[in-house]
């Protein structure tokens, strides 16, 4: 055997060797997930600051704020459906062992004219006002005119008496009145469905303790026919 023979011999099994050998595998392509750009965002506009008025500005304002109060209370005063109470008394007034004229329950008949109830506890239990007409009428509103609006939020009910004496509920909670900065005064006003029955006194109760201070009523009116 020539040496090309031997040679032939001894690389053949190692050919086989390398023809079985199997490539190594590629990798996986790594999978790219975009991730989506943020949506753009648009501010809003900032809210332009509301202009200061001018000292002119607020004062034709004010003037408006008191022609409206004037105009309202004028319709009151001059309502030929409107009377005002005759008669009066009370729970309690201020100085109850030695009553003040200056506050007694009667100040609260006839027209307003700064005469005031005053009752005699600032922020306990429950005090009333009770007014009586001359002429019982089927009744649709009621206006108390207190005289410091500050303790109007105190107003807790409403009661009108038949002319057989007998009480009725129209209103009772909490009062959605506030005070009336426009004018010197507050009007509580109370309407409801025309009454089947006359209608002779109305009755205020007020709770102390929501509006703490004393209660001042200067008068009532009765509306009806």
């Amino acid at each position: 055997m020539n040496t090309i023979s031997r040679i032939a011999l001894i690389l053949a099994p190692l050919v086989l060797v390398a023809c079985n050998k199997k490539e190594p595998e590629a990798a996986p392509a790594a999978v790219v997930v975009a991730t989506p750009a943020p949506a753009a965002t648009t501010a809003a506009p900032a809210a332009a600051a509301p202009a200061e008025l001018t000292d002119e500005q607020r004062d034709l304002e004010s003037k408006k704020q008191a022609l409206a109060y004037g105009t309202m209370e004028d319709k009151y005063l001059n309502d030929p459906l409107a009377q005002w109470a005759t008669t009066g008394k009370a729970s309690t007034t201020y100085g109850d062992r030695e009553p003040s004229e200056y506050h007694l329950a009667a100040n609260a008949t006839g027209k307003m004219d700064d005469k005031v109830w005053t009752n005699n506890s600032t922020n306990v239990g429950f005090d009333w006002l009770e007014l009586g007409f001359a002429k019982p009428v089927a009744a649709t509103e009621v206006r108390a005119v207190i005289h410091d609006g500050d303790e109007v939020e105190a107003m807790n009910k409403v009661e009108l008496q038949d002319t057989e004496g007998k009480w009725h509920t129209v209103w009772e909670g909490i009062s959605e009145v506030k005070k009336d900065d426009r004018g010197p005064r507050t009007w509580f006003v109370k309407t409801f469905p025309k009454t089947a029955y006359k209608v002779k006194a109305v009755k205020y109760t007020i709770a102390n303790n929501v509006a703490p201070g004393y209660k001042n009523i200067d008068a009532v009116q009765l509306v009806g026919e």
